[in-house]
């Protein structure tokens, strides 16, 4: 399934605020037992839902597991991942997120794995995509979170078009995280 263009008169579509069950059940990669225990994000009625595009949140007791649930047509969807093993990397040397295009020096950019939905992930395949180490693409975009180390370059896109590249880039790899469920 191929992700249809952005609309360029499209508004910039924030994420509506989401609950603890609706999040649990958006799940497509994991079990429902897996769902139910995640942890979720701390404060998740404080979140900047005005500045989300999804949420995406790393468990703080397990560091290797990050999670990212989107709007996606009429529901949610939800993935698990797991970061590929860290590797070291040179604070001179930047590397940029495939969601947002940030670039990050050092480690601010992760592989993150996720197995696939349905038989396919069953029998071990996955899928990765480097994404901003801390899952906040949106925050980047919006120039809302900064890291001295992170660079948001100038472009001439406007910021709902940067928007709309984010949601592409981010669905097209949802797309493959999902494929075998949509074909269904």
């Amino acid at each position: 399934m191929r992700r249809q263009p952005p609309n360029p008169g499209t508004t910039v579509r924030r994420m509506k605020p989401i609950g603890e069950n609706e999040i649990r059940a958006s799940f497509i990669n994991c079990s429902k037992g897996e769902a139910r225990k995640l942890h979720l994000p701390r404060g998740l009625a404080d979140l900047p839902w005005d500045d989300l595009d999804f949420l995406g949140w790393r468990d703080p007791g397990a560091p290797d597991r990050g999670y990212l649930v989107a709007e996606r047509g009429d529901g949610l969807i939800g993935v698990s991942l797991r970061v590929s093993a860290e590797v070291r990397r040179s604070m001179v040397k930047t590397t940029v997120c495939s969601v947002c295009l940030t670039s990050h020096a050092g480690s601010g950019v992760s592989l993150f794995v996720a197995r696939r939905a349905g038989a396919a992930g069953r029998d071990g395949n996955t899928v990765g995509t480097y994404i901003c180490g801390d899952l906040a693409c949106p925050l980047y975009v919006r120039g809302k979170k900064k890291n001295p180390l992170a660079t948001r370059y100038t472009e001439s896109l406007t910021l709902e078009e940067q928007v709309d590249r984010m949601r592409g880039n981010l669905n097209t790899f949802l797309d493959q995280v999902a494929e075998e469920r949509l074909s269904a």
